[in-house]
C-alpha cells in the first residue's frame, strides 16, 4: 500500500494546470493540514470545555422544546464536573453506541472475507454477465460489496479493469464505473450493513440532545438506500457508457501486458464452497423467518410488531449481520478448502479486528467529545440558534434538507471518515433540523447523500492512490488528474440526481425505511 501511494503521487506532481485542477489542489492542501480525526476530537472536546466555562454565566432566552425551560450552559471545567468525567471516562467509551455495533458486524465479515465466499461471489456475478450487461451488474456488484466493509476497493474496483478489458472494451471505463458504485453509491445498498447501525448510533445520540426519549430503528433508511441503488446504477450505466467511455478512445492502453491483472475464473472448489455457503444462508434465512412469524414470536416487540424498535428483531440487527456471514464464511471455507481448522475462522475475525484499531482510538475520543457536548448543553443551544436562524430566513423545509446534503458533500472533500464526519455533523444538524420539525431519519439520509458523492472526487479519500495506481496498469502516464477527469461526471450527476431525488421521495411521502417519518415530533 505504500508504494501504491509513492506512484500516486509521483503521477500526481505532473498533474494538468487549470481552474479545476487547482481548486482540487487547494482542497487536498487544506485537508492534509486537518488534524488527524482522533486528535480533531480532541481540540473540539477542550473546545467545548472551554466554551461551557464562558457561556455559564449567561442568561438565555432559548426554551428547551421539550422541558420548555430556557436552556442554560453547564460549565464542564468545575471540579465537580471533571471529578464525573473522569469517574465515567472508560464507560463513556465502552458505551459509545457504535462502537460494538462495528466491531461485532465486522467478525463476521471478517470470515466470510478471509476464506473467499465474498470474493468467489464477487466473481461468479460478474463472470456470468453479459456484454450489453456489463456496466451495470459490475455497478450493482460494487454497491454490494458495501457490505464487506473495504472489499469493494480492494476487489471489484481492479476488477472493473479486468473484464472491462478481457470485454474489448476500455479498462478504465471499468475502473471508472466500479469506483462510482463502491465509492459514490457508498449509501446505496439493498442488503442492510453495518454502516447503517453505524450511522443511526451516531444519530439516535444527537437527537436525545434535543429529546431524551428519541429512539432512531437501525434500519431507518432502509428504503431509501434500497431504492438509492437503482438510481446510482441507472445514472453509472448511462455516464459509463454514453459520455465516459466514448471520451476515452484517445487514451491509449498503453500498460505492460505482462502486469496486467487477468480475470481468474474461480475454481471448482470456490463455485461448490460457494453453493454450499449460500445454502446455509439460505436455510438461516428461512429459520429466521419460522421464528418470527407466529404472533407469539419472542421475536416481536409486546405490540406483536416485528418492525418496532423495541422487537427484540429489531435489536437483534448487528448480531443477525453477524451469523449470516460468519456461517457462509464457514461453510465456504470448509467446503473450497481454504479453512483447514477452527483456527483460520479465528485468524479471519482478527484480521478484522487489525483493520479497527484506529477506528478504536478515534471512538474513544469521538465518545468523549459526544458526551461532553450533550452535557454541558452547548450542542443543544447551537442547535436551538442555528434552528431559529433558518426559522427566521422563511426557507422551506426541503431547502434546508438540501443545503445539509450540499454541506456533508464539501466537508466530505476535507474529511474522509463517514462516521468522523457523522458524529461531529450530527450533533448539530439533527438536533437543529428536530426544532424545526424535520425528524433525525430524513436528516440522517440527507447527510449520507452529500457524503457519497464527493467521495470519488477528493484526493484525502484513502483509497485514492491505489485508485490511480490501478488506472496506472493500463495508462503509464496516468495520475490524479486522470481519475478525477474520470470522477467528476459521476460525482456530479450524482449530487444533482440524487438530491432532487430525495425530495421527490419526500413530497411523494414514500417510507424511508423501518418506523422512520419526516417529521418531529413524528405525525
Amino acid at each position: 500500500m505504500a508504494k501504491a501511494g509513492d506512484e500516486a503521487q509521483k503521477a500526481g506532481n505532473g498533474r494538468p494546470k487549470g481552474l479545476l485542477n487547482r481548486f482540487l489542489t487547494a482542497i487536498e492542501v487544506v485537508g492534509n493540514k486537518l488534524p488527524d480525526p482522533a486528535i480533531l476530537f480532541l481540540l473540539l472536546l477542550f473546545l467545548t470545555w472551554i466554551a461551557s466555562a464562558l457561556l455559564a454565566p449567561v442568561q438565555f432566552a432559548d426554551i428547551h422544546p421539550v422541558t420548555g425551560e430556557p436552556v442554560r450552559i453547564q460549565n464542564q471545567l468545575t471540579g465537580e464536573a471533571l471529578a464525573t468525567f473522569m469517574a465515567r471516562l472508560v464507560t463513556t467509551f465502552t458505551g459509545f453506541a457504535p462502537l460494538g455495533v462495528v466491531l461485532v458486524a465486522l467478525l463476521g465479515v471478517g470470515v466470510a472475507e478471509k476464506t473467499g465466499f465474498i470474493n468467489t461471489g464477487l466473481r461468479l456475478i460478474l463472470g456470468f454477465t453479459p456484454r450489453s450487461l456489463l456496466t451495470p451488474m459490475l455497478i450493482l456488484a460494487a454497491i454490494v460489496s458495501h457490505t464487506a466493509a473495504d472489499a469493494g476497493y480492494v476487489l471489484v474496483i481492479p476488477l472493473g479493469g479486468v473484464i472491462f478489458y478481457a470485454a474489448g472494451r476500455h479498462p478504465l471505463a471499468g475502473i471508472g464505473a466500479a469506483f462510482a458504485g463502491v465509492s459514490g453509491g457508498f449509501s446505496a445498498n439493498f442488503i442492510p450493513s453495518g454502516i447503517d447501525p453505524l450511522l443511526q448510533g451516531f444519530t439516535q445520540s444527537a437527537a436525545q440532545i434535543l429529546d431524551p426519549e428519541v429512539l432512531v430503528n437501525p434500519l431507518c433508511n432502509l428504503m431509501f438506500t434500497g431504492l438509492s441503488s437503482i438510481l446510482v446504477i441507472a445514472v453509472g450505466w448511462y455516464l459509463t457508457d454514453r459520455v465516459i467511455e466514448p471520451r476515452l478512445r484517445g487514451t491509449e492502453v498503453d500498460g505492460d501486458p505482462e502486469e496486467m491483472p487477468k480475470m481468474e475464473e474461480p475454481s471448482l472448489k470456490d463455485r461448490r464452497g460457494f453453493l454450499a455457503g449460500m445454502a446455509s444462508l439460505v436455510v438461516g434465512l428461512v429459520v429466521l423467518l419460522i421464528w418470527a412469524w407466529p404472533e407469539a414470536s419472542p421475536l416481536r416487540s409486546d405490540a406483536g410488531e416485528l418492525t418496532a424498535f423495541s422487537a427484540p428483531l429489531m435489536q437483534m440487527l448487528v448480531p443477525l449481520i453477524f451469523v449470516f456471514f460468519l456461517i457462509p464464511g464457514v461453510v465456504h471455507g470448509y467446503v473450497a478448502g481454504t479453512v483447514k481448522t477452527h483456527r483460520d475462522i479465528v485468524d479471519g475475525m482478527s484480521d478484522a479486528m487489525r483493520t479497527m484499531a484506529y477506528y478504536l482510538v478515534m471512538a474513544f475520543f469521538a465518545a468523549q467529545f459526544i458526551a461532553a457536548f450533550s452535557s454541558s448543553n452547548v450542542g443543544l443551544l447551537i442547535a436551538l440558534k442555528g434552528a431559529n436562524f433558518l426559522r427566521d430566513l422563511g426557507l422551506p423545509a426541503q431547502a434546508t434538507v438540501v443545503g445539509i446534503i450540499l454541506l456533508s458533500a464539501v466537508v466530505n472533500l476535507f474529511v474522509g471518515s463517514a462516521s468522523a464526519k457523522w458524529a461531529v455533523l450530527s450533533v448539530i444538524f439533527v438536533p437543529m433540523l428536530m426544532s424545526l420539525g424535520i425528524s433525525p431519519e430524513l436528516t440522517q439520509a440527507a447527510y449520507r447523500v452529500g457524503d457519497s458523492v464527493t467521495n470519488i472526487v477528493t484526493p484525502l479519500m484513502p483509497y485514492f492512490p491505489l485508485v490511480v495506481v490501478f488506472c496506472q496498469r493500463y495508462t503509464k502516464n496516468a495520475g490524479i488528474g486522470t481519475v478525477l477527469s474520470l470522477m467528476i461526471p459521476y460525482a456530479v450527476t450524482l449530487l444533482i440526481t440524487w438530491t432532487v431525488f430525495l425530495v421527490g421521495y419526500w413530497l411523494l411521502g414514500i417510507p424511508l425505511g423501518l418506523q422512520a417519518g419526516y417529521t418531529y415530533p413524528a405525525v
